[in-house]
């Protein structure tokens, strides 16, 4: 049961370095269900300070991806309408990879500041800021799912000897 807790968990901190970049996967969250599933091995001690501060931060990082675009679009002079293209853009974007999820958040908060009737100049200053803020929302999804795989590691290599003794 071990193995296939540690294989499952592997998969879930995988999983999540993928939901740093798709937003339709909740990286974060199915990260630390890894980091949950290696102390629910008989080998690795419950730790539940740790578990807790994990879990911690990947709720503050799930929220903050949600609210840091919204924030880029707004900085540059976006309205909610921006805010709402952006959403769609990414949504849509993800039926065009590679690169729909990237492009889709611009020309989302693009059109929706168009709708607004906004000039060109400023629907593009808005859009601009919404890219922005998607890169940096993913970029620290990102950091913080490599933190987990390397949690990861560091408990199954921590308790090896016990894990893997047959």
């Amino acid at each position: 049961m071990d193995i296939f807790l540690l294989v499952v968990g592997l998969l879930c901190v995988l999983v999540g370095i993928l939901g740093s970049f798709l937003p339709v996967l909740p990286g974060l969250p199915i990260s630390w269900l890894g980091l949950l599933l290696v102390h629910l091995t008989s080998a690795v001690p419950m730790n539940y300070v740790f578990l807790g501060v994990w879990l911690a931060v990947a709720l503050l990082v799930l929220i903050l991806d949600y609210v840091i675009p919204a924030m880029g679009t707004k900085k540059f002079g976006g309205s909610k309408y921006g805010v709402y293209g952006t959403t769609i853009g990414l949504i849509v974007g993800l039926f065009f990879p590679p690169f729909g999820f990237i492009v889709g958040p611009f020309v989302g908060a693009y059109i929706g500041e168009m709708m607004n009737q906004q000039n060109s100049k400023v629907a593009a200053k808005a859009a601009w800021g919404s890219f922005i803020g998607f890169l940096t929302s993913s970029f620290m999804k990102f950091i913080v799912s490599l933190i987990f795989v390397g949690l990861y590691i560091w408990k199954v290599t921590e308790y090896r000897e016990v894990l893997f003794s047959f």
